[in-house]
């Protein structure tokens, strides 16, 4: 039941996806001008990590994509709440697991999807990687999607308006992007600024991806990564069940 509640939600929420084609592309806007308009700045420029410039740039974009499109994805829920939309799935036999896998499964897909057309358009401009680092970088997008998605919904289930719900998810995505290295390698940093950064979980997925993006796939950073990335997304679709199955009860 909990396979075919997963999927009958899965269903619904990608075919709304499908038709707004123009958002699931506009919403890979922003890593791409980073990749064109800031990539060739720092080509031939000592990162202080392994392999090109590119092989350091893209990785930190791909799971940028996902930091500020996975955390907002909550906005849904404040719309389909004041619409009576979710009150109406809550009354259903509908599992609640379901009811939040279905939608951040969705989500997983599409960034999945924009991540592939950002590495393509990266390929053209310079990348050269290994093919399994690649797909080791999507499968992080995947996981990441999954927990950013579920916090965000979590976190939108418990407040009412858009007013509320914008900073709040400002408030914490913006120390994730400067304090886990998406753009530079924090070894470039000072010795505090390095530290602190070890209290990021995301540092750990961008070091891991960009391991895997040049062909380095059992360093200390890769297993980091997996089991931050797992961890994490344990723990976030576990309390966003939860969310949904108390909220408003």
């Amino acid at each position: 039941m909990l396979l075919q509640d997963t999927a009958l939600i899965y269903g619904r929420y990608l075919r709304q996806s499908l038709r707004s084609r123009f958002a699931l592309l506009f919403g890979v806007l922003m890593p791409l001008l980073y990749l064109l308009f800031f990539g060739p700045l720092l080509t031939g420029l000592p990162l202080g990590g392994r392999g090109s410039s590119w092989q350091v740039l893209v990785p930190g974009l791909l799971l940028q994509l996902d930091l500020f499109g996975a955390s907002y994805a909550g906005f849904t829920i404040i719309i389909e709440k004041s619409q009576g939309v979710v009150e109406r799935m809550r009354v259903t036999p509908v599992s609640r697991l379901a009811l939040l896998l279905g939608r951040v499964l969705r989500d997983a897909t599409v960034f999945v999807f924009q991540a592939v057309l950002l590495v393509l358009a990266a390929v053209a401009t310079g990348l050269r990687a290994p093919l399994g680092g690649v797909l080791i970088g999507f499968g992080f997008v995947a996981l990441l999607t999954v927990s950013l998605g579920s916090l965000s919904y979590a976190a939108a289930m418990k407040v009412d308006t858009p007013q509320e719900f914008g900073p709040l998810i400002n408030a914490m995505t913006m120390p994730s992007m400067l304090l886990s290295g998406l753009m530079l390698p924090m070894t470039l940093a000072p010795a505090w600024l390095d530290v602190l950064s070890h209290f990021m979980p995301f540092r750990y997925l961008v070091d891991a991806v960009r391991d895997a993006y040049v062909g380095s796939y059992t360093t200390a950073h890769m297993l980091y990564g997996v089991l931050v990335a797992v961890g994490f997304a344990v723990l976030a679709v576990t309390v966003g069940t939860r969310v949904f199955r108390t909220a408003g009860a």
